[in-house]
């Protein structure tokens, strides 16, 4: 028996867990839709069907969220159900990486040197008076 056109069909898992991701991170950025919209050029309307499972989203428009959003685009392929986006994001290094110079590595590698210090204080703020090794690049 196939089902009449007014019963809905099964629900695609990956479909829903796309549009659940792309939905979720719109709101936590709190951007509209009309602003989603207005930045892409992918009509209002499209985004609601996205964002509601209604509609595949295709690899363009994907592209184009995923750069609005500031994430890759792995995020809102992944099949894990809690992706990390940092992650993801980090297996994109390697191909960012590609045409810096001897001098733009050594600054990268001053900046993640200098994220990781700065998040150890965080952990410890107490840590405030007590003796630690100068943050990388100081002294130059």
């Amino acid at each position: 028996m196939t089902p009449s056109p007014a019963e809905p069909r099964g629900r695609d898992p990956e479909l829903e867990r796309l549009a659940d991701r792309l939905r979720s991170t719109r709101d936590y950025l709190g951007m509209s839709q009309q602003y989603v919209s207005d930045s892409t050029g992918i009509p209002r309307s499209a985004i609601s069907d996205i964002e509601r499972a209604l509609r595949r989203v295709d690899s363009l428009e994907l592209k184009k969220l995923a750069r609005l959003y500031t994430l890759p685009v792995t995020y809102f392929l992944s099949d894990q159900d809690n992706a990390d986006p940092a992650a993801l994001a980090a297996a994109g290094i390697p191909r960012a990486l590609v045409e810096l110079t001897d001098g733009d590595l050594q600054e990268v590698l001053n900046f993640a040197e200098f994220l990781k210090f700065r998040r150890a204080q965080e952990r410890d703020p107490d840590a405030e008076g007590r003796e630690r090794p100068d943050p990388p690049g100081a002294g130059r």
